[in-house]
C-alpha cells in the first residue's frame, strides 16, 4: 500500500486533484469526485508500472510565493 499526498484546487467549474509523489492529475465536478478520479488514475498508473520510485514527501505544507 502506498501513501500519496494530493493537492486540490478549483479551476473554473472543475476541481483539479494532483498527486505530489508522482506526476498524476485528475479532475471532477466536486472536490470529492476529483479525489476519487485521482485515486482511480493512480491505481491505473501503478498497474502499468513495475518499479515506481515515489518522491519522498513528509508533511507537505502549502505555501504561496509572489514573483
Amino acid at each position: 500500500m502506498k501513501q500519496i499526498h494530493a493537492v486540490v484546487w478549483k479551476e473554473d467549474k472543475l476541481y483539479i486533484a494532483k498527486a505530489l509523489e508522482v506526476e498524476v492529475t485528475s479532475q471532477g465536478m466536486t472536490e470529492k469526485e476529483g479525489l476519487e478520479n485521482l485515486k482511480e488514475a493512480l491505481e491505473l498508473y501503478f498497474e502499468d508500472q513495475d518499479n515506481v520510485e515515489l518522491t519522498n514527501i513528509n508533511n507537505p505544507k502549502l505555501q504561496s510565493l509572489t514573483l
